[in-house]
């Protein structure tokens, strides 16, 4: 009868052993698969080349990208898949994360339709895609205005979360120049907005002259010289964000407190060399809901 008692605590031991290693394994595979799906956004890994000979860059075991740069030089991320440029026109923005406020100014830039600018003192830095070509993206570069070192935690690109009803209210051609012109948008335009509505510009640069290399947007709340709140990362100490040469459209996300002051005051928009043809504001519809679906065995 011991025999029997002992043979069958055996077997009941090894039993207990295969399931316990089966779930081990199941309870792997399900944190690899959790993995892959939180991280499929990041793409933290392809930036692994700089511009300039005199920058280098160390990737830590954290992930993060430790990056020495030298002035407008850049880290410079290679989005091609089977030497293909990527269709980024499911996403709505890239955005760097920094492991402390950056020293000084930096900007992303995606060919020379895609450029936002960071003001320094910043802890992420995102550069939207909104109404902009993205279909044929190659590289990302990731710029600072002097030598520095920037340790970069990850950098993610965002999906489209929403869908945006849009309403012109102003369209005319205005050439802004070297700031001498500029478009006023009175209080009454700004009724029934909510915050994380958007005001989008659609404009051309001015390239008659060739040695031209920027262009800038400057948005206050008229009548003063404050700036709007949505886009003050992107800010230069003068106040205005620039543009890519190939731009043709500019949003900005509207805070609570822009939108309180705007409809107090209205807009007024001015910048260097840019024609701008329209404004419009976008206000959001919905959000999409992401669906997952779960194996069953």
């Amino acid at each position: 009868m011991s025999k029997k008692i002992i043979i069958f605590a055996a077997t009941n031991d090894r039993t207990m052993k295969k399931i316990l290693l089966m779930a081990l394994a199941t309870v792997i595979l399900t944190a690899c698969r959790q993995d892959v799906q939180e991280d499929k956004y990041n793409i933290t890994s392809k930036f692994n080349v700089t511009y300039n000979i005199y920058e280098s860059f160390e990737n830590n075991d954290d992930g993060s990208i430790t990056y020495h740069a030298a002035a407008w030089g850049g880290l410079v991320g290679v989005m091609k898949e089977r030497n293909l440029p990527v269709d980024w026109t499911p996403y709505e923005s890239i955005t760097f994360e920094f492991a402390e406020p950056t020293k000084i100014e930096t900007q992303v830039l995606i060919s020379e339709k895609v450029k936002t600018w960071g003001r320094a003192g910043i802890s992420s830095l995102t550069c939207f895609f909104d109404g902009l070509d993205v279909r044929n993206v190659s590289e990302v570069l990731f710029q600072a205005t002097d030598s520095t070192t920037i340790t970069i935690k990850s950098v993610r690109l965002t999906p489209i979360a929403s869908n945006w009803d849009s309403r012109t209210i102003w369209e005319d051609e205005c050439h802004f120049d070297n700031w001498e012109n500029g478009i006023y948008l009175p209080p009454e335009h700004f009724a029934n907005l909510t915050e994380g509505d958007k005001l989008e510009f659609i404009f051309t640069t001015d390239r008659t002259d060739f040695g031209r290399t920027y262009w800038q947007f400057k948005t206050i709340y008229a009548t003063t010289e404050m700036t709007l709140e949505g886009n003050y990362n992107e800010l230069n100490k003068w106040g205005s964000a620039a543009v890519g040469r190939d731009a043709t459209s500019y949003r900005i996300a509207l805070t609570a407190n822009d939108i309180a002051k705007l409809k107090e005051l209205g807009l007024y928009v001015n910048g260097y060399y840019v024609i701008v043809t329209k404004v419009n504001l976008l206000r959001k519809l919905f959000q999409h809901e992401e669906t997952t679906t779960e194996e069953t065995q």
